[in-house]
């Protein structure tokens, strides 16, 4: 199964810094067994919903989003990933936020990430932070694969 990891950042895709989360990402989901190339760095939102898309109707099976899910002007992922799903799946943006809070991350809860389906492809937005994405990934370490299977209707 393919997968792709779009990076929202304005000042990453600016090159004003390296991107750290994008990398954690890729590696997390080839662990998984997923074939993924280097993340795509995009600007803050519009950018993001036409990566998604891109990645969508070229085959992947997942994309994972990180960055513009919090409450700042530019945080806009949320807004340009929901016109897309043809269904949400509420359950793993709760998950995530659940878990960083569980972690003492009272902050977690700021996040507006969502998850939901585009075709066959599952998208889920991960928060920006190096420590946000470190726990969504130990949320979605033992469904992901499962998730992407049941997409395109395999059995349980």
């Amino acid at each position: 199964m393919r997968a792709e990891v779009v990076v929202a950042s304005n000042r990453a895709a600016a090159g004003v810094y390296d991107d750290t989360t994008g990398p954690l990402i890729v590696d997390f989901l080839r662990e998984l067994g997923f074939a993924v190339d280097p993340p795509v760095v995009v600007p803050d939102g519009d950018p993001v919903g036409a990566a998604i898309a891109a990645a969508a109707e070229g085959g992947a099976r997942v994309v994972l989003t990180t960055g513009g899910t919090g409450l700042t002007p530019t945080d806009r992922t949320p807004e340009v990933t929901r016109p897309l799903l043809d269904f949400e799946v509420p359950g793993i943006a709760e998950a995530i936020r659940a878990h960083g809070v569980a972690q003492g991350v009272p902050t977690a809860v700021l996040s507006r990430g969502l998850a939901g389906v585009v075709g066959s492809c599952l998208v889920v937005n991960l928060p920006g932070s190096r420590g946000g994405v470190k726990d969504g990934l130990t949320v979605l370490r033992p469904v992901l694969v499962h998730a992407a299977e049941q997409v395109v209707g395999s059995d349980h």
